[in-house]
């Protein structure tokens, strides 16, 4: 009895720690940008160094959100930083995605 009140006391103290830790949006765009990145590879739309410039770019803002959460703690302002990275990121796909530049054959 004794050790499940002290693991529920230990749970109740260790959420809010993790939920200021997520970025479940952020998560969510990345994957979203990660799979058009691997379709416009796919289809031809992006060539080989778009394609690996890209993936530098989302490699990046990994990075950069691992850095953010280092703390235990992301920030209004370190959300608002890391949404403008992932805005710039996902203009920087479409923007390739769509320049008549094709890979080759």
């Amino acid at each position: 009895m004794k050790k499940l009140l002290l693991t529920a006391v230990f749970s109740a103290l260790a959420l809010p720690v993790f939920a200021q830790t997520n970025t479940p949006k952020l998560d969510a765009r990345e994957a979203n940008q990660q799979a058009r990145i691997a379709n416009g590879a796919a289809s031809g739309q992006l060539t080989a160094k778009e394609t690996q410039n890209l993936e530098k770019r989302e490699a990046k803002l990994n990075a950069d959100e691992a850095a953010a959460k280092s703390d235990g703690k992301v920030t209004k302002k370190e959300r608002r930083a890391l949404e403008r990275e992932a805005n710039r990121d996902s203009r920087a796909i479409a923007h390739k995605k769509h320049n008549d530049r094709v890979a080759a054959q």
